[in-house]
């Protein structure tokens, strides 16, 4: 019998997964690693390396393995594989500046150590499930979707379970051909993880059953889209410190702070947590998305949603209590939005300014009082490259990386239709 396999992973700029494999016992039993090139971040999502990428052809990297992150998938000819998720660093084991992972945990750790905080998060992924002659149409949130993607829906549940990912709701969501996948909530890094994770699970299940899952998001310029809600609650000492009764939105002192902390950034943020072509096409009034600059009690038109607290049987409502960033999507690396999060989350709480208002009531039609979202990507990169804090959270290389990928993205896709694109980005994604 063959010697199973290990895929040794990492996550680009675009959120998708590459690397190389070798033997899994090298991985465990010799701490393998598998070498890099510091011009592969620079892949855009069809597949192209941008030409004015700051790395160029020289260089030399390895990918070492987190063996804490270990999920095995199911073998297609009878081996199971193994994914280790990895950090690019120096090939004498020091980091790379441009790392994406490295780069969550340098913020998380900041957030830690100036603040005392614990970051915990989770991601809520949405995606549509098709297959090559299409999988019949359900209603929204109906048992009949729910039934149509079976045994899919089930294998995929399993899978989670068995590698500790946690999996707390599986569900037919609103759209056609939609469902929704999340995860229980957990530190920082491991959510990022998790998230990452959770992606390749969906699609290798998804092809396994002969169907494709887009995380695209929008399948269409008029469907509905798919989203990753970020939820995010905070810890000191151990304890919850997110929720106060007493106080507006139950949001306490330091959550407020951390919140208008992300709502003072958050054009420059949707750079970095919707940054793909498509992707401010969802970020728009009456989508049930986010349109808005705005923290709100259970809106989802608002860029922060404050959630709801179950005290059903008695529950406190302390332990699930949190806010979900809204306005990102699967086109983004979750390193990299958990990252510019716990830095716009430590920016707040430095700034020491809480909420100037909490919306309890739905925006008026016509209410200007809220800015919105930028419009397309090119008004993101231009707020980011006019928010001097945010640009002083990534190293000039990582940065370029990011700008030069937009770049080739959108002059691959100029002169297409809106659908066009959403065409193409539904085929990576």
């Amino acid at each position: 019998m063959a010697k199973p396999l290990a895929f040794i992973a990492t996550c680009d700029l675009v959120a998708l997964v590459r690397g190389r494999s070798l033997f899994r016992d090298g991985v465990l039993n010799d701490s393998k690693n598998v070498g890099w090139v510091p011009a592969d971040l620079s892949l855009n999502a069809f597949g192209g390396i941008n030409d004015d990428n700051p790395y160029g052809s020289v260089g030399d990297l390895r990918l070492l393995p987190d063996l804490s992150t270990e999920v095995t998938l199911p073998g297609i000819n009878g081996e199971d594989l193994s994914i280790f998720l990895a950090n690019q660093v120096l090939t004498d084991g020091s980091p790379w500046d441009s790392c994406p992972r490295t780069h969550a945990q340098n913020s998380i750790a900041q957030l830690l150590s100036d603040h005392g905080i614990e970051l915990v998060a989770s991601f809520e992924h949405e995606f549509t499930l098709t297959n090559e002659a299409e999988i019949a149409t359900g209603s929204p949130f109906g048992l009949d979707s729910f039934r149509i993607a079976e045994p899919f829906g089930s294998e995929l549940v399993s899978i989670l379970e068995s590698n500790g990912l946690e999996p707390e709701n599986w569900l037919a969501e609103y759209g056609s051909r939609q469902f929704e996948i999340t995860v229980k909530p957990a530190p920082a890094l491991v959510a990022a993880d998790r998230a990452i994770l959770l992606r390749e699970i969906v699609r290798d299940t998804a092809r396994r059953h002969g169907m494709m899952a887009s995380f695209v998001p929008l399948p269409a310029v008029e469907s509905v889209g798919n989203g990753v809600h970020v939820h995010l609650s905070f810890k000191k000492d151990g304890k919850q410190i997110t929720f106060d009764a007493t106080a507006p939105g139950n949001l306490s002192m330091i959550a407020s702070q951390a919140a208008a902390g992300v709502l003072k950034h958050a054009a420059a943020l949707q750079a970095w947590t919707a940054p793909s072509q498509i992707s401010a096409l969802r970020l728009k009034p009456h989508r049930w998305s986010s349109a808005g600059i705005f923290a709100a009690v259970q809106d989802r038109e608002a860029l922060l949603r404050i959630c709801p607290v179950n005290t059903i049987h008695g529950a406190d409502p302390s332990t699930s209590f949190n806010i979900e960033y809204r306005a990102a999507d699967a086109t983004a690396n979750p390193w990299l939005v958990i990252s510019v999060l716990a830095r716009a989350i430590s920016s707040g709480i430095n700034a020491g300014k809480p909420l100037d208002r909490i919306y309890t009531e739905p925006i008026g039609e016509g209410d200007t009082s809220v800015p919105l979202l930028p419009e397309d990507l090119s008004a993101a990169i231009s707020a980011l490259q006019a928010d001097g804090e945010v640009l002083s959270w990534f190293s000039h290389n990582l940065l370029e990386a990011h700008l030069g990928i937009r770049r080739s993205e959108a002059e691959e896709l100029e002169g297409l239709t809106a659908n066009e694109k959403c065409e193409r980005y539904s085929r990576v994604y």
